[in-house]
């Protein structure tokens, strides 16, 4: 009853939410498992082709209502001089569902010798979709016994709402190994209201990323530092109109494996402890992350679970020299 009482209380929060669509985007624990998703500069940043899958499913207790699925192209084009990327996805937050696709290029720049940077512009379309018959407004829960009876609310003349949208990233690197970047997501700040008459803005995603990789072997060859035995510490913070989110962590790679550990701290309250174990090849790679609740909603909600897989298609038959900013496997 605990639960499904929680269920029904974050679900009139989030019916809130949706009549001034102030919502947040889909968040990942695995960042650079889903590249182009964090930051679109990051397109082609492993020259050859990749496809990446991510499915992210939080507080699986609540009864599936927090889940999110990501696929994505990538590559470097060198006629193009930058890389290329599609992407797609579907995000699940109860009674509101997200839909998107973009497509990004990323020009790829040799500053010196050790420096380089990629600069990237996105455009695709962002669509909100209502689920009505899932709400659950306040006049709806009868008193005393909690039982659900229909309601007053009018339904909005729209449930399905949509727009352009665009967003810009760009990534410094340093000697292969450091890196800083930041993004721009809805730059436009796209217009996402369901009621005639309202304006309800997107607010833009902003995040700025860093990090470096410490080689732990003495052989170890120039940007397969991932392939080696490394320690790579990492912070991502991410802003969302009154939204912010700072996430400080590292990766061990023991190649073929990978262990993280993170934490997520929401400036209102701490979030969540993230663990991470990964494996990776030379053709693809998987990762499984489980988010440690320890806000105030717990670990009764279920915590949260995700998924990612890479893979890696062969690089074209002409080979080039070209320095790639290096960044984490997950």
């Amino acid at each position: 009853m605990h639960i499904k009482a929680t269920a029904i209380l974050l679900l009139g929060v989030i019916l809130l939410c949706v009549t001034r669509v102030s919502g947040q985007d889909a968040a990942f624990s695995q960042f650079y498992a889903n590249p182009v998703y964090l930051n679109p500069a990051l397109a082609g940043n492993k020259i050859c082709p990749r496809i990446t899958l991510g499915y992210r499913n939080q507080y699986p207790s609540l009864g599936s209502h927090y889940v999110t699925y990501n696929a994505g192209f990538d590559a470097y084009a060198r006629k193009l001089g930058g890389g290329i990327a599609l992407q797609v996805t579907a995000d699940m937050t109860g009674p509101l569902a997200s839909y998107s696709g973009y497509a990004a290029y990323s020009y790829h720049i040799r500053l010196s010798q050790k420096l380089s940077m990629n600069a990237a512009l996105q455009a695709g379309y962002f669509q909100y979709r209502l689920n009505w018959e899932e709400l659950v407004f306040e006049d709806m829960i009868e008193t005393g016994t909690g039982e659900i009876i229909p309601g007053n609310e009018v339904q909005p003349p729209k449930l399905n709402i949509g727009d352009v949208d665009f967003a810009s990233g760009i990534v410094l690197g340093y000697d292969s190994r450091h890196y800083i970047g930041a993004a721009v997501h809805h730059v436009t700040t796209p217009d996402m209201a369901f009621y005639d008459g309202n304006i309800s803005r997107l607010d833009a995603r902003v995040t700025i990323h860093a990090g470096t990789i410490f080689n732990l072997k003495g052989s170890s060859v120039p940007g397969k530092e991932n392939d080696n035995l490394s320690l790579s510490p990492n912070i991502v913070y991410m802003q969302q109109g009154k939204f912010h989110q700072l996430n400080g962590g590292m990766y061990l790679n023991m190649y073929p494996f990978v262990t993280g550990l993170w934490f997520r701290h929401n400036f209102e309250n701490p979030d969540a402890l993230i663990v991470l174990l990964g494996i990776q090849q030379h053709t693809f790679k998987a990762g499984y992350s489980f988010d440690f609740t320890v806000s105030k909603l717990g670990m009764p909600a279920g915590g949260a679970h995700e998924i990612s897989f890479v893979w890696f298609l062969p690089c074209p038959k002409k080979e080039f020299k070209y320095k790639a900013i290096n960044c984490p496997s997950f």
